[in-house]
């Protein structure tokens, strides 16, 4: 079994998963639907306090992970300002949980030696020598692919955690301008909106419910709106925690601000789709030229070429 085949069923094996992971996600119901019925029989926003067995478990897990972390974090820095930055990724990704990071370290540093692992039992069953060039590289691959798949996962967790944020942003923006022309405090129209923005985006309700415990628990609301902005990680929001700031500073109307800075998100989001719209012709020409086309040709071309084939065929032969 030479190398090359061991990549092509290597490609195999990763498209069958590929396809079955989206299969499974077809089938699967909506965010929407699991939310709709996760609350249909339990009233909105009770805190419940997690199970005596899941506390057990958390603890178990901790310990089981506690010695692989320093072995991946042995590679990255120490400083305050680089572990400040760490933490602030899973933040930007929605993950608030202690044991984030060390989950993130002890996957990079189980996959890195997993995967070559797995990749030097595949050549020695196909006898193939890791002396050989091939044989290396593919262990190289495979070691890289382990230490940075963690990371490429996060990246897309990150990405889609603030599209998310970034499509219903406008949204709560106005609802808080009602609040607030409605008599409410600033405090108080961000617990508003943290409570009415459960359904129809939890990731922008549970920020704003964090930034509302933080204000109950004495923070300054500058803090507060800052620690808001470090979170979602959106230069949408840092503008708005900007113009907040300023306008509580100066007395301004905070009114007439959310309305601009909500008119100015919604203008920046159907831009966004227009872009989107217009690069579509282009994506979709790649597909049609190598993939549609060959097979349409070979369809109508097809039975031409062979009636060719078949009356030039016996002239050939007999010159």
């Amino acid at each position: 079994m030479s190398w090359m085949l061991i990549l092509i069923y290597a490609c195999v094996f990763a498209l069958t998963c590929g396809f079955s992971y989206w299969a499974l996600t077809g089938l699967m119901p909506s965010g929407m639907t699991q939310r709709l019925d996760s609350l249909k029989d339990t009233p909105h926003f009770v805190l419940t306090e997690p199970s005596a067995r899941w506390q057990r478990w958390r603890d178990k897990l901790q310990r089981a992970l506690s010695w692989l972390g320093p072995l991946s974090s042995a590679t990255e820095p120490e400083d305050a300002s680089h572990t400040f930055s760490s933490r602030l990724r899973f933040y930007n990704a929605g993950i608030h949980s202690h044991l984030a990071p060390l989950v993130y370290l002890a996957s990079k540093t189980v996959l890195t030696f997993a995967l070559p692992s797995i990749a030097i039992g595949v050549l020695w069953y196909s006898q193939v020598s890791l002396s050989q060039a091939p044989g290396m590289a593919l262990v190289l691959v495979f070691a890289m692919l382990g230490y940075y798949l963690p990371n490429a996962i996060l990246a897309h967790r990150v990405a889609r955690y603030q599209q998310a944020l970034f499509n219903a942003f406008p949204d709560a923006l106005d609802l808080m301008r009602v609040c607030v022309q409605a008599g409410l405090g600033l405090d108080a129209a961000i617990d508003r909106v943290g409570h009415e923005m459960h359904l129809s985006c939890p990731e922008l309700s549970n920020e704003f419910e964090l930034t509302g415990l933080e204000l109950r628990a004495g923070a300054s609301r500058a803090d507060a709106l800052r620690h808001l902005s470090a979170r979602i990680g959106l230069e949408d929001v840092e503008a708005l925690v900007v113009m907040l700031i300023q306008a509580d500073m100066l007395g301004t109307s905070v009114h007439e601000s959310l309305q601009v800075h909500s008119e100015s998100l919604r203008t920046k989001r159907r831009l966004l789709a227009e872009e989107t719209a217009a690069k579509l012709p282009i994506k979709l020409l790649i597909p049609l030229v190598f993939c549609v086309f060959p097979a349409l040709l070979t369809v109508l071309l097809g039975p031409a070429v062979i009636s060719v084939h078949e009356i030039l065929a016996p002239t050939a032969q007999g010159a």
